[in-house]
């Protein structure tokens, strides 16, 4: 016999999630709620747990995805509330800083894989590109070359290096930044709907935007395929418009000068979680302690940080022998 649930998770805006239909007389339903967070769409997952008699005794947040620092402002205190250790990871707005010293073509690469890749919908991906006034112009040219021969497409067809975004609500979302963007003083390479010999969803040409400054949209992380692109004429001030946003998540910069290498991954440098050299912010290290700063949110996975967060911590103290030492040489003759 099929059932219909409804169960409710309202948010200090009031959005409510869906109702959903299951059968079988005792299990755990999932289902999805969708939020307007914004410019962008969050995900959430539940988990609701019924008796025999259907009624719901438990909603948990089994994950999220694509969670933005609303949805972390709601969790993180639930969360706390019960002393549990959170794992925040609520965004990026990653940059990349590309020094005169840079290798350009390791630099074209590392920026087209970094901004494109899996349609730029990493918490990774690369979304700001700040570069020496005196080699932009050159750069610019060679990114956009580069871009304009991207097959956008089915991801399931071979040869295809941008797929779909996740849903048309992302698609409007970017459009509408760029058209923001475009407003604040923004020009504007690609970044159109892509609808020719596409397998229907949501595709549009990966988009890199010249702006004059780091304007409010350029300090909003857009989960889209947009690459913002600003100039810096001195190295202080490009670690200050790197500096310069909420989100702290990953970061890297292209340079042969070690002053400026060991400086970007100085206490005086990069801001971020993760700080790579030479190599673009999207690829991240299994090895490696992964997550961010700001709100980011905080917290690590992976690398010798996992434990702390997924396992109990105790201190043992073992005697052996036949005494009783006290601490710091304490005598206590009874």
């Amino acid at each position: 016999m099929t059932r219909s649930i409804m169960w409710r998770r309202i948010d200090v805006a009031g959005h409510e999630a869906c109702s959903i239909n299951q059968s079988g007389p005792s299990h755990v339903i999932s289902g999805m709620a969708i939020y307007a967070a914004e410019s962008s769409s969050v995900r959430i997952v539940y988990s609701v747990t019924c008796n025999d008699e259907w009624e719901c005794r438990a909603a948990t947040v089994e994950r999220w995805v694509g969670a933005d620092t609303r949805m972390g402002s709601i969790v993180g205190p639930k969360v706390a509330a019960r002393f549990g250790r959170p794992i925040l990871e609520l965004g990026g707005n990653n940059a990349m800083i590309v020094a005169p010293s840079a290798d350009m073509d390791m630099a074209v690469r590392a920026t087209v894989f970094s901004a494109v890749g899996t349609a730029g919908q990493r918490c990774t991906s690369l979304r700001r590109l700040i570069v020496h006034t005196s080699i932009k112009d050159d750069l610019v040219a060679k990114l956009a070359k580069a871009y304009a021969s991207l097959p956008v497409g089915d991801p399931r067809d071979e040869g295809t290096l941008v797929g779909p975004l996740v849903d048309q609500g992302a698609l409007e979302a970017m459009q509408s930044a760029l058209e923001t963007a475009r407003t604040e003083g923004g020009k504007i390479h690609g970044g159109a709907p892509v609808t020719d010999g596409t397998p229907g969803g949501a595709y549009a040409a990966p988009a890199i935007v010249e702006m004059p400054d780091q304007t409010e949209i350029v300090c909003t992380e857009t989960f889209a395929p947009i690459l913002y692109v600003m100039g810096y004429d001195n190295f202080d001030e490009a670690v200050a418009l790197h500096n310069a946003v909420p989100q702290g998540l990953s970061s890297c910069i292209f340079t042969m000068d070690m002053r400026e290498a060991e400086t970007f991954l100085s206490a005086t440098g990069s801001d971020c979680g993760i700080a790579n050299v030479n190599i673009g912010p999207s690829g991240a290290e299994i090895g490696g302690a992964f997550g961010g700063e700001k709100e980011t949110g905080g917290g690590r996975e992976s690398g010798s940080d996992a434990w702390r967060a997924y396992m109990r911590r105790q201190t043992n103290t073992i005697n052996y022998s036949a005494d009783l030492p006290l601490a710091q040489g304490v005598k206590f003759d009874i």
